[in-house]
């Protein structure tokens, strides 16, 4: 469903049936304290493709609200992407040789595509012919098997004081899961939709928000000029830019949030769930209602911004502004306790390979390609992407 085609923001009402840098090498696993993982009560505000493809929605980001996401939050948070301590995932590059990576890619289409029988109950006979489910069974079945190889690896190899890796993220998940097996048992399903979230939301977003800002940039390049001019100053004759070089380049993260403004990297969010019977406007929405907020349309609104199609980054110099949830003009990652866990890492990854690729190239179009001519057409799905595929050159300095 275009964003566009909703307006500011828009409540569909599916109402539910009538019932509420690497860590060093250790061989010591993290303390982590036992928990209990209540069971999941029932969702309607994921839809049920998500649900089938996220092991019925045991990851955070479809997870109900409640202690069960509270505790897989946290351990997310504090041992992936905490900013001391960012954890590889797998611990060794997997997939090369397989499909792993079309799966992936298949995943995020099906995650986008809207049948009409998820909405309209007495359409659902219609699944028997749209080829949905079958494309949700070959994928969830591939990447199942998948993550099946990588656990029995993890679970079988010794860990030897040698090996200067140390514990990847599946190993902790692993240590979690042995040490609440006596009064909790956590499913290996559970991991499998935590590693699913880490994939989804640390890859392709982070991939097309760089992509949507290189464009921009490539597309006006007295901005380009501008900000080479800042990170060629501050990082001088340096090899490499470190994180600590970034707080020094107000401009930079300037460029990014009016990126990050024009082309949301998830329009509408992550569906929601009314908990509570409530007025809005003089509507009475009930609990359980699905909520579907765009944030496509509500940072391009012409009563908040100036001149909202036009790429001016300067704007963020001028204001206040930020993307942490406290602005509502202005959430690429939403807000509140649902907001984004992975905000910090995800933007000083996109900051800092922003910085690195304009600190020492310069960037033109192929085939005699004017600026004005860049295709910056948006292809519809639950991730913002560009329609055409995006091709520059670019010259060392």
């Amino acid at each position: 469903m275009a964003p566009e085609a909703l307006g500011k923001a828009a409540t569909f009402s599916t109402k539910a049936p009538y019932h509420r840098k690497p860590p060093p090498a250790r061989l010591t696993p993290p303390q982590i304290p036992p928990v209990t993982l209540p069971p999941l009560r029932p969702s309607h505000a994921a839809p049920l493709r998500q649900g089938r493809l996220f092991y019925n929605n045991r990851n955070v980001a479809f997870a109900p609200y409640g202690e069960y996401w509270r505790q897989i939050r946290s351990v997310c948070v504090l041992h992936l992407l905490s900013n001391k301590r960012v954890q590889v995932a797998l611990g060794k590059k997997y997939g090369v040789g397989s499909d792993f990576k079309e799966w992936l890619t298949e995943m995020a289409v099906l995650m986008g595509v809207v049948p009409l029988w998820e909405y309209i109950p007495w359409l659902s006979w219609t699944r028997r012919f749209d080829g949905v489910d079958e494309r949700i069974m070959r994928v969830v079945k591939k990447i199942n098997e998948f993550f099946e190889v990588v656990i029995q690896e993890h679970r079988v190899r010794e860990r030897r004081e040698s090996d200067a890796g140390g514990l990847d993220f599946m190993d902790i998940l692993l240590d979690f899961q042995r040490e609440n097996a006596s009064h909790s048992p956590i499913e290996d399903d559970t991991i499998k939709a935590i590693i699913m979230d880490m994939f989804g939301a640390g890859t392709n977003t982070t991939l097309k928000a760089l992509e949507w800002a290189m464009s921009e940039l490539i597309r006006n390049p007295t901005t380009m000029k501008t900000l080479q001019d800042e990170v060629r100053e501050v990082a001088g004759s340096k090899d490499e830019i470190g994180e600590q070089d970034l707080d020094k380049m107000p401009y930079l993260k300037a460029v990014l949030k009016e990126s990050l403004r024009l082309h949301t990297p998830v329009p509408l969010l992550l569906p929601r769930e009314s908990t509570q019977d409530t007025n809005v406007l003089g509507y009475d929405i009930a609990s359980g209602t699905r909520v579907i907020v765009n944030a496509w349309a509500i940072s391009r609104d012409p009563l908040l911004w100036e001149n909202p199609e036009e790429f001016r980054p300067d704007r963020f110099l001028e204001t206040g502004v930020d993307f942490r949830g406290v602005h509502f003009e202005f959430t690429p990652f939403g807000a509140g306790r649902r907001g984004c866990p992975g905000v910090t890492f995800a933007v000083a990854v996109d900051e800092l390979a922003l910085a690195k690729l304009v600190h020492k190239f310069d960037f033109g179009l192929p085939n005699g390609v004017n600026m004005e001519e860049l295709d910056m057409n948006e292809s519809r799905g639950m991730t913002t992407h560009k329609k055409c595929p995006f091709a520059c050159y670019s010259y060392s300095t």
